[in-house]
């Protein structure tokens, strides 16, 4: 079991690598189904130009499409960062049972870390772990900010040189 769920994080973390290609904050995601994979997505929110284009999103749309239906009651998420108050909701509405996250978000995290939107009173109640396969999880996130960071300082650099 714990080998399945560490080869679908590979998956995700695979998506996320997408995302860190075209630009977009590395976060990618994988639905899986009877143990095989019926949805990738990632973050597309500047190329879609879209603030609702997280990777979870992304995933939940493509495999509602694929299952032909809204219920994602059998599947389980394998995301790479935990997922935001937006991006828990939609998992609650679509009734995913297991989500399994690589990255702890200690900024915006709804499934433990800053709140946990999972445990309402009320309503539908996914089962959640945490830190799968982490340390690859966060390293990407690192290396993605500190990249864009450079860039801005080089970018300023630039500019300035080219007042001189």
């Amino acid at each position: 079991m714990e080998e399945n769920i560490q080869y679908f994080m590979q998956e995700a973390i695979k998506e996320a690598k997408k995302a860190f290609q075209k630009g977009e904050v590395p976060v990618g995601a994988v639905i899986v189904r009877e143990n095989k994979i019926v949805a990738r997505g990632h973050n597309k929110r500047e190329t879609e130009k879209n603030a609702i284009f997280h990777a979870e999103t992304d995933v939940i749309s493509n495999a509602c499409k694929e299952l032909n239906g809204w219920r994602l009651w059998n599947c389980q998420l394998y995301v790479t960062l935990e997922p935001c108050p937006m991006c828990a909701g939609a998992i609650i509405n679509a009734h995913i049972p297991r989500v399994y996250f690589g990255a702890y978000d200690l900024k915006n995290g709804a499934c433990g870390s800053v709140t946990n939107l999972f445990d309402l009173p009320n309503g539908f109640k996914p089962v959640c772990t945490g830190g799968i396969l982490q340390e690859e999880c966060a390293e990407l996130l690192k290396t993605f900010f500190r990249n864009l960071r450079d860039k801005k300082v080089r970018d300023l650099d630039t500019q300035s040189g080219q007042t001189d």
